[in-house]
């Protein structure tokens, strides 16, 4: 025998939005505005604060998240998500001036294309002088010979 259909979620619509709403990320003009030098270094270098995750140390400028220790960030490089990132800064944002020329005051203007690269880490590798090892070579890889040299 079926049994009749409960309705329990008819009025939970504001309950909807509160979830919707909860996990919302910055929008690609925000971050854009973000990339800027001055803003960068700002949100680079933050100031500690245990309420942040990783205390404010480890931040993704595409992204506009907090990971909780370097490994975390590194990796977040890595993943779909990030890359998915780069890709849609690729282009401008939508400006002002690209509506009107939409509306028809202007002439139509292709979106310029930009080159965006992940941001480096904050942990070099330093060695027992103080110098930084850009490139160290791992014993099991091999290394290309060039011809020149032989």
């Amino acid at each position: 025998m079926p049994y009749k259909r409960k309705k329990y979620h008819q009025g939970d619509t504001h309950l909807k939005r509160r979830w919707r709403v909860r996990n919302r990320k910055k929008d690609l003009d925000e971050i854009d505005n973000d990339l800027k030098e001055e803003n960068a270094e700002k949100l680079l270098k933050q100031n500690v604060d245990l309420d942040l995750p990783g205390a404010a140390q480890h931040y993704c400028l595409h992204c506009g998240r907090y990971f909780i220790d370097d490994r975390a960030l590194k990796e977040h490089f890595k993943t779909k998500v990030h890359k998915r990132r780069l890709k849609a800064l690729e282009l401008e944002p939508y400006s002002i001036e690209e509506s009107e020329r939409a509306a028809g005051q202007g002439s139509f203007k292709l979106p310029n294309k930009r080159k965006i690269i992940t941001q480096n880490s904050k942990e070099n590798s330093i060695d027992k002088d103080g110098d930084i090892i850009l490139d160290e070579v791992t014993p099991h890889k091999k290394q290309k010979i060039d011809e020149n040299d032989a």
